[in-house]
């Protein structure tokens, strides 16, 4: 007997399998299922599904669940089983379906054909490298807020699993730098696009489900490589972190090049603009209210509040004319790759946890400048998280500043202006990051805050001097 598409799961059993997965953002909150959506089936078994929740205060967000449906337990398949269904003469087993190697070259068909029909489009990107259709999927381990499949070692497929309508900036950002040429960003094959109407308000739009993409090969992640280079100081105590021979300061300084150069690309495709004093008033607002919100959730941060306050209200006291354009928005080592051909980019989605809209708009580059910044930090502390030891804490700040400083040196001379000459605005975007930051370990890695914590100690201090 075949399975029935129309066989969805319950309430129940979506409110079990939600909090077991990396990608749901709710753990911490209070929450309820609210219904699903099937978007459409892709085959008789395999359905595009949404999965809706609503929060106590409020706030509804939407999660990509696709699921394929099977007349007998997989065992290969046991960890992601949604439910075990009985009714209408027989037993069916739902399971999320991009684990399932016989369904998922589904999505790679799809944008290889142009697939279109009711609720769902694949689209096709003219002039890209071939799509192999047969090749089998394996799903990357460490992805967090989405699901990665690379298939065949040639193509890497990234499922949104939290969805909302409008193009995905990932989409939006691949496909103009590709247009620009850029030499920094993998080649987009294709994205998948969705309809469907939200229950709760009852709008009816279209959202981004999936991008295709080269998979890049022979390549190693910003964030290992710069944990290799730490690693090597560590070993060597006599040493400092110039004489070591996994310094990565020239790295750094090629990293930030392409930064600059990706940053450049974006101007000249997407625009540029400016916040006035009135708008820079607001963008330091919005960093007051959030250390606010933190100061009861992380209170080391309190004895510092004044002076992490003093950089938002540096910012708010320019005289305008910030230059703004589209930006990565969530902008760290483990999103980069180094390859044979050089650096390369990832992840233009913006922080999943901000709407759709505010990771649409223009802002300033330096914010992901700041956010490089706080990775190299972290890259330098996260050894020692279970091992403080005075001597490699020294080793430690002084990797992150080497880092640091070769960062912005070359983003300054790919772009004709140091990010550090903006000092005021690049402080604020440090400051306000590294409170996000406490925020996030406080609640999920308590042995980790105190790598934001020393930042925001530094950075606290630094604005005790200036004053």
């Amino acid at each position: 007997m075949s399975a029935d598409p129309a066989v969805r799961p319950s309430v129940e059993a979506l409110t079990a399998f939600l909090p077991a997965q990396r990608w749901f953002a709710g753990k911490s909150r209070q929450w309820e299922v609210t219904g699903t959506t099937t978007v459409a089936a892709l085959d008789e078994r395999t359905t595009l599904d949404l999965v809706h929740v609503r929060y106590a205060d409020g706030e509804a967000e939407t999660y990509q669940l696709p699921l394929v449906r099977r007349d007998a337990p997989v065992e290969g398949l046991a960890h992601v089983l949604v439910e075990e269904v009985t009714g209408g003469g027989g037993t069916t087993w739902l399971y999320d379906a991009l684990h399932d190697k016989e369904a998922t070259g589904l999505w790679t068909g799809g944008v290889a054909s142009g697939r279109r029909e009711d609720g769902v489009v694949f689209h096709r990107v003219d002039g890209g490298a071939e799509v192999d259709e047969d090749a089998t999927s394996i799903v990357i381990g460490a992805e967090q807020s989405n699901t990665s499949l690379v298939y065949g070692g040639s193509t890497i497929m990234k499922v949104f699993r939290k969805v909302s309508f409008g193009l995905n900036p990932d989409i939006e950002i691949h496909e103009a730098l590709v247009r620009a040429g850029s030499e920094h960003v993998a080649e987009i094959l294709g994205w998948v696009e969705g309809r469907w109407t939200d229950p709760a308000s009852g709008e009816a739009g279209t959202g981004s489900l999936a991008m295709l993409q080269c998979f890049l090969t022979t390549a190693t992640e910003g964030w290992e490589s710069a944990k290799a280079s730490v690693r090597d100081l560590y070993a060597e105590g006599d040493l400092h972190a110039d004489e070591v021979g996994g310094d990565f300061a020239g790295e750094a300084s090629r990293l930030g090049e392409a930064t600059a150069q990706v940053h450049q690309a974006l101007r000249e495709t997407l625009g540029t603009g400016t916040l006035d004093q009135d708008a820079l008033r607001a963008l330091a607002q919005g960093m007051h209210e959030r250390l606010r919100r933190a100061l009861p959730e992380v209170p080391g941060l309190e004895e510092h509040a004044d002076a992490l306050a003093a950089a938002f209200d540096d910012l708010a006291a320019l005289p305008g004319g910030l230059p703004v354009q589209r930006v990565h928005g969530d902008f760290h080592l483990g999103q980069t790759m180094r390859t044979l051909k050089g650096w390369k980019l990832l992840d233009f989605e913006g922080e999943p946890a901000r709407p759709l809209r505010e990771r649409q708009a223009m802002d300033s580059p330096l914010k992901d400048v700041a956010g490089m910044l706080r990775s190299f930090d972290y890259a330098a502390r996260h050894l020692l998280v279970d091992r403080p030891e005075p001597h490699l804490e020294y080793r430690a700040t002084e990797w992150a500043e080497r880092n640091r400083d070769a960062f912005c040196a070359g983003y300054g001379e790919a772009a004709g202006r140091d990010p550090r000459e903006d000092g005021a605005v690049l402080r604020a975007f440090e400051v306000d990051k590294a409170v996000y930051e406490a925020v996030y370990e406080a609640r999920n890695r308590p042995g980790w805050l105190r790598i934001p914590l020393s930042a925001i100690e530094r950075l606290a201090t630094q604005g005790e001097r200036r004053s």
